[in-house]
């Protein structure tokens, strides 16, 4: 099977369009602040949602959408979260029914998301003012447009689209999103919007964003908070001619993979991307008796703030890494443990069987000098593996959350 990269993110897929405008909910009138992506056809339509007790009121009004599992189309604001506000639900119906009226679909059919200061009233009035010119900005090649939109405290857009055969058709799955700080573990870490042109049934469209969320959204960990707006969403329109997938066969598991890269790259480019952040940090359990223990291992690792300091120090404090292993919710011998870290400048070998061994500290140095860190631990004690990804933790992210709401 052959997946290729492609550009054009949400609108990659066919019969997608997406735009944006700055309808001046942010004080910045140079970013756009409200987006907009549609499907031309009725779409089968999944999300996943954050677990935090308290959700914001666009993720209630979007559970209530897609219990039909169908949707058509993506709204989104970011400068205001819309989240424990008395009048909240209310204004985000407002807004899909604003959408629906401009795009002459039904109010249900309409997935709506919001990111930015929680508790702040979010007026709807310059949301609805903004409309006609949202929907005039739609474009199928507008998706840049959107994910920048959606942006908060990101300092990129993340837009990814992959493209592959599916049962004798060219299918393609892109997504957009956005998300920089409150990201961990606890589904789904931010907002992301994934479009597809594949036919599959709604109840295989929510397995297979399950199962990919759970080995890629819900492996990123920026600064252990968990937002109250966190969303992931899925629409897929048919577009693409294949036969309607509608078992866990062949066609199930070629989608999910083409899912599972799109999901992939955008939960790198999240953490990447984590509010003051100079260094990715990915890292890589093996050897673990079970897949659980190693993604608890994993998160474990690039949860743990000591460590998350120590590599934007560039210091090779490899006592950390066996600290955050040590804590880990599971059972399993510390004294076969291995430990490696590694990036484009070459790998340097600092614990064997849960012990230091000699190493270079100049080499050290160098390796962590990368904006990418590889963090390799083998369990020794099992065959099961797992990825998590998160980023070095820097002053910059105290300035940032600071004095976020001013």
């Amino acid at each position: 099977m052959s997946y290729t990269f492609v550009e054009g993110g949400v609108c990659a897929a066919k019969g997608f369009s997406a735009g944006a405008v700055h309808a001046g909910i942010r004080k910045n009138r140079t970013k756009n602040d409200l987006a907009l992506i549609v499907s031309k056809k009725s779409c089968a339509a999944a999300a996943i949602y954050t677990q935090n007790k308290v959700k914001g009121a666009p993720i209630l009004v979007t559970q209530a959408h897609l219990k039909d599992g169908r949707a058509r189309a993506f709204l989104c604001n970011s400068g205001n979260a819309n989240t424990c506000n008395a009048d909240g639900v209310d204004i985000a119906n407002a807004m899909c029914g604003s959408a629906a009226a401009a795009l002459k679909i039904s109010p249900a059919d309409v997935i709506v998301a919001s990111t930015g200061v929680i508790g702040q009233p979010l007026p709807l009035a310059p949301i609805t003012s903004a409309m006609p010119a949202l929907a005039a900005s739609l474009s199928e090649t507008g998706s840049a447009d959107a994910a920048e939109a959606i942006m908060t405290t990101d300092t990129k857009r993340k837009e990814v689209a992959v493209r592959f055969p599916l049962g004798g058709k060219t299918c393609t799955i892109g997504g957009i999103a956005k998300g920089s700080g409150m990201i961990h573990p606890n589904m789904a870490t931010m907002l992301c919007f994934v479009t597809t042109d594949a036919a599959i049934a709604p109840a295989l469209l929510q397995k297979a964003l399950k199962c990919v969320a759970d080995e890629t959204f819900n492996m990123v960990s920026v600064d252990g908070d968990t937002s109250t707006n966190d969303m992931l969403s899925i629409l897929a329109n048919g577009e693409a001619g294949n036969a309607e997938i509608v078992s866990m066969d062949a066609d199930y598991y070629h989608f999910a993979q083409g899912l599972m890269m799109v999901c992939r790259q955008i939960a790198k480019e999240l953490a990447a991307d984590g509010e003051g952040a100079s260094k990715l940090l990915e890292c890589t359990v093996t050897g673990a008796p079970d897949k659980e223990t190693a993604k608890k291992v994993a998160k474990s690792v690039v949860c743990s703030s000591l460590f998350k300091a120590a590599m934007f120090g560039e210091d090779a404090n490899w006592g950390r890494i066996l600290c955050a292993i040590g804590y880990t919710d599971a059972e399993f011998e510390i004294d076969r443990v291995a430990v490696s870290l590694s990036s484009d400048a070459g790998s340097v070998h600092v614990c064997e069987n849960g012990a230091g061994v000699s190493f270079s500290e100049e080499e050290a140095k160098a390796v962590l000098g990368e904006k990418e860190i590889r963090i390799e631990v083998d369990m020794g004690q099992g065959g099961e593996s797992a990825i998590a990804w998160g980023c070095d933790l820097t002053y910059d992210y105290v300035k940032i959350n600071g004095d976020y709401r001013t």
